[in-house]
């Protein structure tokens, strides 16, 4: 009996002495910009956070067409992984919404956006046959224009590496129905994914290792000490490199441990907050101080992603933009639930400023910009490397969201130039950009929302 009391005893006194930890380092101005973690909180969890929630659930964002089956390009495949949580259950083509399934070619044309919500009750084959009719009575003038658009859009520099939507490979996934969570996914398959991103494509030295990093020779304080006085020695745009995908792997982190598999028998499995696995990620004591960087670098990628939506605005708010799914109703909410979420960052006080990145001698910013890019499609490229396919999905999805962000930040004068009535050359999104930018955004939203859900759980456990 005394033994238990003096365990229950030990085990609040650590929650009390973490979440004092936590609280205190988890706090004041991030580097490298001017706004301080309680705003964000705030800003996010009482005003973003019930919004983007709402839209990543209509119909236009929920499904995302992707390509799972994509070879790993770096090394021989692993083999996908057979727990039963990794498995991702693709969409029935019967299900996905008709003005979705028409593709990119008529997302500029209001005519089509009101006829397709008249094709709902029709058989696919008669919705095939009525979207060709529709197609054919756009103006040669809107099909050059179509047609220049696809064709910028193939020449542009991209971020990531993108699934070729035509490939019989590529399906479409509701993420409703496959949310991001915990799978069992571990160990050395996904430690090679991690070091791969971390060791290849952060600008590091080989001779410099990170801390905590399994796979590295040497471990202890003096390599944490090597490391960050390396990492404040780089120039801004290398450190923010670092940065992003730190927070990136921060927020994922937090993911799995708010949605873990708690309990699984003969009923329903039930999945919630860990507290136990979020302390030994986070943990100060158990993560040797890394955990509270780890944190602070999710709140620096949730500004980058703020400001590039703040900054995309301008393409949105013109009158023939459409985000449809063939319910007319629907998407003219869906619209104005994303533009009032816009107008939120716009009146972000805090905003990071991205013109202090590649302002240097314009032909070194340039050569910069473009290792920057590089670096960043590498990292695209190993998703598909990822065993679990649950993982991949989303691990592609947050990739080409935080790309999708990069490429508007470095796209300004094409954004201040966009025409109000007619598609620009000079700037495009796809459908998928879209969706991923504002899922992605979105798990960022999450992760913020679900980090101050784990201070409170600890806290009650004082």
């Amino acid at each position: 009996m005394s033994g238990n009391i003096c365990c229950t005893w030990t085990t609040s006194l650590l929650h009390i002495l973490y979440f004092g930890l936590l609280h205190a380092k988890l706090t004041g101005v991030l580097d490298d910009c001017y706004c301080d973690i309680e705003s964000i909180d705030v800003f996010n969890n009482f005003k973003v956070y019930p919004l983007i929630r709402k839209l990543t659930a209509r119909d236009f964002f929920r499904y995302y067409k992707v390509n799972l089956k994509r070879p790993c390009p770096f090394w021989a495949d692993d083999g996908h992984c057979a727990i039963k949580d990794c498995h991702v259950e693709p969409c029935p083509e019967s299900k996905i919404p008709v003005g979705i399934k028409s593709g990119n070619y008529n997302k500029y044309s209001k005519a089509v956006n009101t006829d397709l919500s008249d094709l709902s009750d029709l058989s696919e084959c008669e919705q095939a046959q009525n979207l060709g009719a529709i197609n054919s009575t756009l103006s040669n003038q809107s099909k050059e224009a179509f047609e220049d658009w696809a064709r910028h859009d193939d020449a542009q520099d991209h971020f990531c590496e993108l699934d070729d939507e035509t490939s019989p490979d590529a399906e479409y996934v509701d993420l409703m129905l496959n949310p991001e969570r915990y799978t069992g996914y571990k160990g050395p398959s996904a430690w090679r994914v991690w070091n791969s991103i971390y060791e290849e494509n952060c600008f590091k030295p080989r001779s410099v290792y990170r801390p905590l990093n399994p796979l590295a020779p040497v471990r202890g304080e003096c390599v944490s000490e090597a490391f960050y006085n390396w990492l404040e020695g780089l120039c801004l745009e290398k450190r923010v490199f670092y940065r992003l995908i730190s927070g990136l792997h921060s927020s994922i982190n937090i993911h799995l441990c708010a949605e873990y598999l708690l309990e699984e028998g003969w009923g329903k499995a039930v999945w919630g907050p860990n507290a136990q696995e979020f302390r030994r990620r986070f943990d100060p004591a158990e993560a040797k101080g890394e955990g509270t960087r780890r944190l602070k670098n999710l709140y620096f990628l949730y500004l980058i992603e703020l400001r590039a939506l703040s900054k995309v605005a301008p393409y949105f708010e013109r009158a023939f933009i459409h985000l449809y799914t063939g319910n007319t109703r629907q998407d003219s909410s869906t619209k104005d639930l994303l533009l009032q979420i816009l107008n939120e960052t716009k009146a972000f006080p805090m905003h990071f400023d991205e013109k202090s990145m590649f302002a240097g001698h314009k032909i070194e910013a340039k050569t910069l910009k473009e290792e920057f890019r590089l670096h960043f499609k590498n990292i695209s490229r190993i998703m598909d490397c990822v065993g679990c396919s649950k993982c991949r999905l989303w691990g592609k999805l947050q990739t080409q969201g935080l790309g999708t962000a990069l490429k508007i930040l470095f796209s300004e004068k094409e954004i201040k130039n966009l025409p109000e009535n007619t598609p620009s050359k000079g700037f495009q999104l796809t459908r998928q950009e879209i969706v991923a930018l504002l899922n992605a955004f979105g798990r960022l939203s999450t992760s913020i929302k679900e980090l101050h859900n784990f201070r409170t759980l600890l806290e009650e456990h004082r």
